[in-house]
């Protein structure tokens, strides 16, 4: 599995990927993308498997990345790791395309939990 791991963070980018391993994914091939435009190059000219995205990130958001990989026609699931969990950015991700929405603080279970399904 190649990942795609998108925050302006770099601390939260390791805290996603420590999350992963411990949920059991340590075989995966993780990038690390810090920014909207990073992340839609990287997921445009790379294969990927799965692509986790912050909400809120300089240049391009996480929501108009995915609009725009879903728009170009890119199936892979995509789903938000992000503190904006409401219901209405809940519904505002699903209805854009997104596979998932993980709100923080989260842990190794609440990864195995939510990728599992997506996975199948």
């Amino acid at each position: 599995m190649r990942v795609l791991v998108a925050d302006d963070s770099r601390v939260m980018r390791r805290i996603v990927v420590r999350a992963l391993r411990q949920a059991g994914y340590d075989g995966w091939e993780i990038l690390e993308a810090a920014d909207g435009a990073e992340t839609l190059k990287i997921a445009q000219t790379e294969p990927l498997d799965l692509v986790l995205l912050d909400w809120n990130m300089p240049e391009l958001s996480g929501l108009d990345v995915l609009r725009t990989l879903r728009a170009g026609g890119a199936a892979m699931p995509i789903g938000f790791v992000t503190s904006e969990g409401s219901t209405p950015m809940r519904q505002l991700a699903e209805e854009s395309g997104a596979s998932f929405l993980i709100a923080k603080p989260f842990t190794a279970e609440t990864f195995r939990e939510v990728l599992e399904p997506v996975l199948r």
